[in-house]
């Protein structure tokens, strides 16, 4: 079933807006996968089990999922534009307190002030970058998010050679990249200001209504949701215990680990680059399948990869799967007009929400069997991509 929409006038992106916002969104990530990427000092320094693990990271983004969508759904009524900037501050505070805390609960506490922080960053960043699109949604949102992934790639790497050498508490030496990030969200809530302003002036018309019927839509969403589980269960796999993974696995020292885990974030954001301008002009559905499905060869293999064929798996999976979060975020914004704020609030909410319920829920499984089982078990997650096949195709009709 062939669904279009109409199209949206192009005027051309606003490029240093999306320049801004994807910049931000690296300065964000990168401070957010500090969190994960100092798990190994934090395990052997407070003597944790994987299970402790994994519930800072299910602390970290249950606080930011659970806000996502509730702050998604005000700002689609009010928007406010210097929240940005404000809610910056949240994650500064958990990177402060992450580098001098001395038991396990201020970590938590540290964790779930830095998702707060991202709860509060995500839909709206998402709604600007869609503001800042010029009709080019796709492009709009891969620009925005290649910054977040090149974020969580460089943050590991900086954790390798910073907080590994130096301790826990040159985290703090951080806040700077945090107080960087509210300059630059500062300048990007006066564009957003200006914009919410322009709009109140000018009579525009009313969102059109969406292109399907109501029970399609949700029955559409509920799949994309069940993608973004399949999806994110599986980078919890990668982004939170891939370092174990090759100590255990290959003995490597914890720097080298973070090396080669910096390798796969890499090429997540490679990914993402391409995602989001694949779907403008082929259709996000065709994107979607390949994004999720066409992975599974190469997570099946992972598990039974010798050292150096793990490192290179990863870069394929890493480059295949991350292209699909663009497409699906723009395919319910499509079939949501006018609700940018809680589609991104909602999909960025329950993929955070689904990275950390994975990192618990693999840690323990991870404490009851091995970490090469936990592997060998999720190989099998991006098979889920084949309901792909019960989504409408939703195409803009050409200008």
């Amino acid at each position: 079933m062939l669904i279009v929409t109409p199209a949206v006038p192009r005027t051309g992106p606003v490029a240093g807006i999306l320049l801004a916002i994807s910049l931000s969104h690296l300065l964000n990530d990168l401070m957010q996968s500090l969190v994960p990427a100092v798990y190994p000092i934090l395990k052997a320094k407070f003597a944790l089990d994987f299970g402790q693990v994994g519930l800072i990271s299910l602390t970290f983004y249950l606080t930011a999922s659970l806000l996502q969508p509730v702050v998604g759904v005000i700002t689609d009524r009010r928007p406010m534009p210097f929240s940005l900037a404000t809610g910056m501050g949240s994650t500064l505070a958990g990177l402060l307190l992450l580098s001098v805390a001395g038991s396990f609960p201020m970590i938590l506490l540290a964790a779930g002030l830095i998702g707060l922080g991202s709860a509060v960053f995500h839909p709206e960043s998402s709604r600007v970058a869609r503001m800042a699109s010029g009709g080019r949604h796709g492009l709009a949102q891969s620009v925005f998010q290649v910054g977040g992934n090149a974020g969580s790639a460089i943050g590991p790497l900086l954790a390798a050679f910073i907080v590994v050498r130096h301790g826990q508490s040159s985290i703090a030496w951080f806040s700077a990249v945090a107080l960087l990030a509210m300059g630059v969200l500062t300048v990007v809530g006066r564009w957003y200001s200006r914009r919410v302003t322009e709009r109140r002036r000018t009579p525009v018309a009313a969102p059109a209504a969406a292109p399907l019927p109501r029970a399609r839509v949700a029955a559409s969403v509920a799949i994309l949701l069940t993608l973004i589980f399949s999806k994110y269960f599986y980078m919890a796999s990668l982004s939170t215990y891939y370092t174990f993974y090759l100590i255990d696995r290959f003995g490597l020292a914890i720097d080298t680990a973070q090396l080669l885990l910096f390798v796969f974030l890499g090429s997540v954001a490679g990914g993402t680059v391409v995602g989001g301008p694949l779907g403008d002009r082929f259709g996000r559905k065709r994107v979607i399948w390949v994004s999720i499905l066409g992975v599974l060869p190469f997570t099946l293999a992972l598990p039974h990869a010798n050292l150096l064929w793990t490192a290179v798996l990863t870069v394929p999976i890493g480059l295949i799967l991350a292209s699909a979060f663009s497409a699906i975020l723009v395919y319910a914004q499509d079939m949501l007009p006018g609700r940018v704020g809680l589609v991104g609030g909602l999909f960025f909410g329950f993929a955070f929400g689904m990275g950390g319920l994975g990192a618990a829920v693999l840690g323990e499984l991870a404490d009851v069997t091995s970490i090469e089982h936990v592997y060998a078990l999720c190989a099998y997650l991006p098979a889920i991509g084949l309901l792909t096949a019960f989504l409408p195709d939703i195409r803009r009709k050409a200008i």
